[in-house]
């Protein structure tokens, strides 16, 4: 692992424990409050391009409609974040370890083919989000996504990608003028104070469709790694728990209250337009804040959230990934030391720049992938329960009757709309549908 003077990129996708003096009292709430996971990276952390796309597109073409999905999906979330922060706080392993020691060798590729599957297409996404912010600024994709893709490369393998890190969240920072927008874009609080309260599903492909990638973008696979994992990485104990759970529900409710304001503002700027067809029309929802700088600003906070998790999603599904084939992963060794981990780094790079620069629409890119995230979800989200049931795994801490009833209620009612889907591509293939 890195060394105490060797902490850049390292630091960015937590998997790798060091050894720490023992903390106790004030000074341990402290270091642990203090680095836990603040909810300001946990909304980023949804919030990137894709995020932005599928949420802006739920308002434009639903308008208010998908409002109380998202309220379950908010509840999803605060489940399936509390579950791996808990295993992560009470075995003191990553989830990628822990599915290596209590699953059979085929298992453990599935969850593993799984997460890179779903992390690649996040690249793809984060890249093809870089190449939309710079076409709103008249800069081509082409000339913007191959000498971005070496820049991340290189910040993470040879230069100091904590310090781009923190700008790259500073730039992202433009997304939460979207509640602003929201205020100022006068919506119908009527239309959406009922859309939040009463359930409103529809059974058309179109709105399941939407509702897998509103899934996949919220109860992304990566995030159950990354948030056991960052548990782990900072040397958290049983005894913090209770901080570690305050901060992964506060954290994921304030990522979908985020998500809702973003909803409700483009609902309230172009809601019933139907679809998203560019960047351009997703930044329509900021003109109440920016007015003729909408698109300015929307492309600002693009880029930096795009930035963020294209370098962030692929280092730390190497780490994942390492960390389950128990082989070398660590930025600071050659190519020739860590060839799985570093290759797995590059190639999801090279694949998710080269995929971002084909001849596609971006917002329906941007969307497939989420909805790819959300049809893998299931899968992983099964890994999840089976771990905090076993009290071979937990002890004490292993889900109780009732967590477990619930639990699985949210991974069957995610696992359904997959299904729902699937059923209903393979019918429209058919011409069934």
């Amino acid at each position: 692992m890195t060394s105490d003077t060797d902490t850049t990129a390292a630091d960015v996708a937590p998997h790798g424990t060091r050894q720490r003096k023992p903390r106790t009292g004030w000074r341990r709430v402290v270091a642990v409050s203090a680095v836990a996971g603040p909810g300001l990276v946990a909304a980023n952390a949804g919030n990137d391009a894709a995020g932005i796309a599928t949420y802006a597109s739920a308002g434009s073409q639903f308008v208010y409609g998908t409002l109380f999905f998202m309220v379950l999906v908010t509840i999803a979330l605060v489940m399936v974040q509390e579950m791996a922060v808990r295993l992560g706080a009470h075995t003191g392993k990553g989830l990628g370890a822990l599915i290596r020691e209590q699953f059979s060798l085929r298992l453990t590729a599935l969850a593993l083919c799984c997460l890179l599957l779903a992390n690649t297409g996040l690249v793809v996404s984060e890249f093809a989000g870089i190449g939309a912010a710079f076409e709103l600024l008249g800069v081509p994709k082409w000339a913007v996504i191959p000498p971005a893709a070496l820049l991340l490369w290189a910040l993470v393998l040879f230069g100091s990608y904590r310090w781009a890190e923190r700008i790259f969240l500073i730039m992202s920072l433009a997304f939460f003028a979207y509640p602003v927008a929201m205020v100022l874009g006068h919506p119908d609080w009527g239309r959406v104070g009922s859309h939040l309260a009463l359930p409103h599903m529809e059974g058309s492909q179109a709105f399941i469709l939407l509702a897998v990638a509103l899934i996949g973008t919220t109860v992304s696979p990566y995030m159950q790694f990354y948030a056991a994992a960052g548990v782990v990485d900072r040397g958290a104990k049983p005894e913090d728990y209770r901080l570690i759970r305050a901060d992964a529900v506060l954290g994921a409710v304030f990522a979908c209250l985020i998500s809702l304001t973003i909803i409700i503002a483009t609902a309230a700027a172009i809601g019933g337009s139907g679809p998203l067809r560019s960047a351009a029309q997703a930044a329509q929802a900021l003109e109440p804040v920016a007015g003729q700088g909408a698109e300015l600003l929307f492309a600002f906070g693009l880029i930096g959230a795009s930035a963020l998790a294209g370098a962030v999603v692929p280092l730390s599904a190497s780490y994942a990934i390492g960390e389950a084939a128990g082989v070398e992963r660590s930025v600071s060794r050659r190519f020739r030391d860590a060839p799985l981990f570093l290759g797995l780094f590059t190639a999801q790079i090279i694949l998710g720049a080269a995929v971002a620069l084909t001849p596609v629409n971006v917002i329906q890119l941007l969307i497939g992938t989420q909805v790819l995230q959300g049809l893998i979800s299931p899968i992983v989200l099964v890994y999840l329960l089976v771990l905090t049931n076993r009290r071979s795994v937990l002890g004490s801490a292993a889900n109780g009757p009732r967590y477990r009833v619930a639990a699985a209620l949210v991974v069957l009612a995610v696992a359904a709309m997959s299904t729902i889907l699937l059923v209903q591509t393979v019918l429209t293939w058919l011409g069934l549908a």
